[in-house]
């Protein structure tokens, strides 16, 4: 079976990772902002179209491809085997600590509300859901050397 490809952006802001729930779906649990590449679209582009969508944020950066790793779905009922990219975005500004946002991905489906925060990196992350925390510590290997990230925690 071929894997599904998809695509996760770690989004930092200072020294904060953006996280979200889902507030009518709690048992969804904590996650960062991911997605389908649709047919003939780059992983730039998907993820950074993905992102977007489920934040509603302008500005975005894309700053790295951070790797990629074969994850198994099905213990949790969806499409079995994903290839996930994992990016590195980033924003400036103030950003609100928190807000709410309804991803509206142009499907038939109704909008999803999400509730969007930011943890503090680096150990304030709660655990994300299905292994999207798996390339944390790359994310924090390569921003080591960023101001964001220094002895001003």
């Amino acid at each position: 079976m071929q894997p599904r490809a998809k695509v996760l952006a770690y989004i930092t802001n200072k020294n904060r990772l953006l996280v979200f729930s889902h507030p009518d779906f709690p048992e969804a649990g904590i996650q960062v902002p991911a997605g389908t590449q649709e047919p003939g679209e780059t992983l730039e582009a998907a993820v950074m179209r993905e992102a977007c969508e489920e934040t509603g944020l302008v500005g975005l950066k894309l700053i790295r491809y951070l790797g990629d790793r074969t994850y198994d779905m099905s213990p949790w009922g969806g499409y079995s085997l994903q290839q996930r990219h994992f990016f590195h975005l980033k924003i400036d500004g103030n950003i609100p600590n928190r807000w709410r946002h309804y991803e509206t991905s142009g499907s038939q489906r109704d909008p999803i509300l999400f509730e969007l925060f930011w943890a503090k990196l680096p150990d304030r992350v709660p655990h994300l859901v299905a292994g999207q925390g798996e390339m944390l510590p790359t994310l924090l290997s390569n921003i080591a050397g960023d101001t964001i990230l220094d002895c001003r925690f």
